[in-house]
């Protein structure tokens, strides 16, 4: 939607790195605009133009080409990463929710926070997440495949078509609520040669049974 608060607006530059398939791509566009998805989803073409752009490729041993402009297709971006989140107005604001989620965009996974309506069950928030670019807050991005090492960024805004899968996430420890300290204790036996409760109390298990 044209914000009309942007008529007559000087254009500023925005520093950001693009991330496709095969290349990283980082440099500044010239734009009216404060947000990175409002960059990305009010763009007039569909590509970017970059300024001072470095160009590096995934697994090149070359060094990193350097240019003055890079034109860059929207449809190839898998996320953009922008240097400092930029909150949206108060007359824009509309109250969300924020949510734990894992998008999985290959080679790249992202885990971060997306924000959905309230008042809402989890499916049909999801069901209302549409844009071409979606942003994730406070995230983290990696690849282990092509051995791109965890980074995180205040804002990352997605490729919505190029996800694969986009669900909530929890981080859980494998290892909680197990004794890692390689030490086995045994059971006491009991008379006759059952093994039996060392807690002295009158539940336990005797010869499978309880008593």
């Amino acid at each position: 939607m044209f914000d009309p608060m942007l008529i007559g607006a000087e254009p500023q530059k925005v520093q950001m790195t693009l991330f496709t398939d095969a290349f990283v791509i980082r440099g500044s566009i010239r734009t009216r605009q404060n947000r990175l998805t409002d960059i990305l989803n009010e763009a007039e073409e569909q590509f970017l133009i970059l300024e001072d752009a470095v160009v590096d490729e995934y697994g090149s041993r070359d060094i990193a080409m350097k240019t003055e402009f890079a034109q860059v297709n929207l449809g190839a971006v898998l996320f953009a990463v922008a240097a400092s989140a930029v909150e949206p107005r108060p007359d824009l604001r509309t109250p969300k929710i924020q949510e734990q989620a894992m998008i999985s965009i290959p080679p790249f996974r992202i885990t971060g926070r997306i924000h959905l309506m309230p008042e809402r069950d989890l499916h049909e928030a999801l069901s209302e997440l549409t844009g071409r670019f979606i942003p994730v807050t406070d995230a983290t991005y990696w690849s282990d495949s092509i051995g791109e090492a965890r980074a995180t960024a205040p804002m990352v805004a997605f490729n919505h078509e190029g996800a694969q899968i986009l669900a909530p996430h929890r981080a859980v420890d494998p290892w909680a609520g197990l004794d890692r300290s390689g030490e086995s204790q045994a059971p006491a036996e009991a008379p006759g040669g059952e093994t039996g409760s060392t807690g002295g109390g009158e539940s336990g298990w005797i010869g499978g049974e309880t008593r």
